[in-house]
């Protein structure tokens, strides 16, 4: 009886994995990307099966996306052949502006998607609903377009959020205005930003009220020497309640060195970059040092790398801060992240941060009371600061995933 009823579940096993191996003869696709709108895709590519993990399909479609300098996203769909496509591999590349809308995008992305799926449809002799259009000889216009804004974007934004109860209430106001420039010789950024946090507690009738606000200038110029090597300056200017500055500036040049050529940093990358320069800080309150004004010399060391590829990807770094006056005010700092797809189905996902803290000189002298603890008015000493990520997911069943229910998806 048991090695009959043991017979009868190999059978069901077989047949179900026959099944699904053999659901149809369309090309299976596994879409690799974290950015991409899947269900759009789902609803309107077909001529397709969409398997759940990469070693179930016929053609892993790989994207890895960088900003660019016009606001948008440069992406790159590495079109990988699996079983009897293993032969065809290639590179499809195109481009979005920040003046695209997301259905703009999404609909950009489907179609360089079905651009690229044309050789594996040819392959595998499905084309009877494949059609390519491309323009006549007579309708075809050679023009040079000339950019107006010569590569400047401009930004401006603004958010405000508010909310509150009977005993209290809080608003959060963000205000920022950029401008940056972006060519293979030169990035050029400027950004203003002003923010204010307000609570309000009430409390036997009277009110208890919480205000932190930041003012800031950011600019950067990063110059390209070569496949490796970068220079920049960076600047910035503000004022910070919470972090006891009345008023800041800081200048500080550096040179940056990657171990891999800039070219493929979107997919590897390993650089050391080096930064020295001047900190001058003007406190709302004296120092726990008994400073009401200095200038200070400060300098950086990082070294990061990140690698992207068909198992996952990992990226992390180490950073080293220390102000020249009193070495023995530093920090150091460690970060690591990863998410690995172990098996079929797999994947795991761990990220960690933990800074030592030596040099927070901006600390104002005297106790804090415990009204400031508790609103968070101040910040306070601390040797250390850190934060811990981990996490694993792991899905069995159907290895077909084309089917798009978008009912009470909201």
């Amino acid at each position: 009886m048991l090695k009959s009823i043991s017979l009868l579940l190999i059978m069901l096993i077989s047949s179900i994995t026959f099944s699904q191996d053999n659901l149809n003869d369309d090309v299976k696709i596994f879409l690799d990307c974290n950015i991409c709108d899947h269900t759009y895709i789902k609803q309107n590519l077909g001529n397709v099966q969409f398997v759940r993990d990469q070693g179930l399909g016929d053609v892993h479609l790989f994207f890895v996306t960088q900003a660019n300098g016009s606001g948008g996203r440069l992406y790159e769909i590495d079109f990988i052949g699996k079983n009897r496509f293993e032969n065809i591999n290639y590179k499809v590349k195109f481009s979005t502006n920040t003046d695209m809308t997301r259905d703009v995008v999404r609909n950009e992305i489907l179609k360089h998607i079905k651009l690229g799926l044309v050789r594996f449809w040819i392959e595998n002799g499905n084309t009877t609903n494949i059609m390519v259009t491309v323009p006549s000889p007579e309708n075809e216009t050679e023009t040079v377009e000339r950019d107006a804004w010569d590569f400047w974007v401009f930004r401006l934004g603004a958010r405000g959020y508010f909310n509150g109860e009977e005993t209290n209430k809080s608003s959060n106001l963000n205000f920022n205005i950029s401008a940056k420039r972006v060519t293979e010789k030169n990035k050029f950024s400027i950004r203003a930003s002003f923010s204010e946090n307000r609570s309000t507690f009430t409390f036997d009738g009277d009110d208890i009220v919480a205000i932190n606000n930041n003012k800031s200038l950011n600019i950067s110029d990063v110059l390209s020497i070569n496949s490796h090597w970068s220079y920049g300056f960076f600047a910035d200017i503000g004022t910070s309640t919470y972090s006891n500055y009345n008023l800041f500036w800081r200048f500080r040049p550096a040179i940056e060195y990657n171990f891999f050529k800039y070219e493929q940093s979107a997919t590897k990358q390993l650089i050391l970059s080096y930064r020295n320069g001047l900190v001058f800080n003007d406190y709302i309150e004296r120092s726990v040092f008994g400073e009401e004004k200095e200038l200070l010399f400060e300098h950086s060391i990082l070294l990061g790398g990140s690698v992207r590829q068909e198992w996952g990807n990992i990226n992390g770094e180490v950073s080293f801060n220390q102000y020249l006056h009193n070495t023995t005010l530093n920090s150091l700092g460690f970060y690591l992240g990863a998410n690995i797809r172990v098996f079929k189905g797999f994947s795991f996902d761990v990220g960690g941060n933990y800074r030592i803290t030596r040099n927070q000189i901006n600390l104002p002298a005297g106790n804090v009371s415990l009204e400031e603890l508790l609103l968070q008015q101040q910040q306070l000493q601390s040797g250390y600061n850190y934060w811990v990520t981990i996490g694993f997911s792991y899905s069995f069943g159907s290895i077909y995933n084309s089917i798009v229910n978008p009912r009470f998806n909201f």
